[in-house]
């Protein structure tokens, strides 16, 4: 193993350890989006369509992470594509 494989190992098994999970499945942006767009979906129970997906994307995306969690962490407003609202 290498050293950078190595500590790769050490912190996959670190943050198992401290309950989370690994998901092998997610290995790239697509992946991510997919996911992230199914547990949205889910949670809110809705269906959005490709449009409304990606003007979520669009409106929650910035560099500044910090801003990114604040948007998810707090009730927002998002108007659907039949102008209905989504809360």
């Amino acid at each position: 193993m290498t050293k950078e494989n190595d500590i790769e190992q050490r912190l996959l098994t670190k943050l198992q350890d401290l309950k989370y999970t690994y998901r092998p499945d997610i290995r790239d942006r697509e992946a991510l989006e997919q996911n992230f767009r199914e547990k949205f979906e889910a949670l809110n129970r809705i269906n959005l369509t490709d449009a409304e997906f990606a003007r979520l994307l669009e409106g929650i995306i910035s560099t500044d992470t910090f801003a990114c969690a604040e948007t998810l962490r707090h009730p927002n407003t998002f108007e659907r594509e039949d102008g209905t609202p989504l809360h």
